[in-house]
């Protein structure tokens, strides 16, 4: 039996346009919630959330059933932390601050088996393979994983071009508050400087025949990367979903039960 085929990343190779959202709140039972909204791919936030390996690991199965595609960011683009993701199951990585083809050529190999990588071979106990119930997973599990590398400050879009010359990248994310802040705006991700800097990379990205990806908070944000021609687009983030409406509704009774 062959590593599962993976969809997100067959999607990105025919060009569709998934939407996504982020999951901050490090909890098994919100993804699984999340995973019911209709989004075509959530991300299990292990840079800016308080999550761990195990975490991860109850998230991914917590979404296993769902129609929503687990993407896993981690922390920071070591070897050894996407080799516990991709045995805890995840197929799709995304790594943070990629400043150089140097850099993406490493997360590359982190992705895949010897000889053409780093992955460690220890995948008989590993939730990847279903606890070696996947007896060719070895053999065909690179083909299936996908690597998204964050493109977020000037020294990553300056290295733009030759990271995408990288093989084996999927995807290039634009990180809108980093990017933003790095070029002195403060995260000030609507200045036109800014904007105009995320349309000019998506345009590369696309050019390259890699997959653009950025995420919007604002229906400003948003509708502008579609138009930018965003591929894998998020539009949320589940805490702020939670604590805006819960404001909203707190905000609305309490108003009218004072009125």
């Amino acid at each position: 039996m062959p590593a599962p085929e993976n969809t997100f990343k067959q999607a990105l190779a025919r060009g569709d346009t998934l939407i996504g959202c982020w999951l901050s709140l490090a909890d098994a039972q919100a993804a699984e919630m999340m995973g019911t909204a209709g989004f075509d791919w959530l991300v299990i936030d292990g840079e800016h959330a308080p999550n761990d390996i195990r975490s991860i690991r109850d998230q991914l199965m917590a979404l296993a059933a769902s129609p929503s595609h687990p993407v896993v960011r981690v922390p920071v683009g070591e070897a050894w932390l996407i080799k516990q993701v991709l045995d805890a199951g995840a197929q799709t990585v995304l790594v943070p601050i990629v400043e150089s083809a140097e850099q993406a050529r490493a997360l590359v190999r982190a992705c895949r088996y010897p000889p053409q990588g780093v992955r460690g071979v220890g995948g008989a106990a590993a939730r990847a393979t279903r606890f070696s119930a996947i007896d060719d997973y070895i053999a065909t599990a690179d083909a299936q994983i996908c690597l998204l590398v964050q493109v977020e400050n000037r020294a990553g879009m300056a290295a733009l071009d030759d990271i995408l010359a990288v093989e084996g990248v999927d995807g290039v994310f634009i990180g809108p508050a980093d990017l933003s802040t790095d070029m002195g705006f403060a995260g000030n991700s609507a200045a036109p400087e800014v904007q105009e800097a995320i349309a000019g990379a998506i345009s590369r990205i696309r050019a390259a025949g890699k997959a653009p990806g950025v995420l919007g908070v604002t229906e400003a944000a948003i509708g502008g990367y579609l138009d930018m021609g965003a591929q894998f687009l998020a539009v949320g983030i589940d805490a702020l979903i939670l604590v805006h409406n819960a404001r909203s509704l707190a905000g609305r009774w309490k108003a009218r039960a004072q009125g």
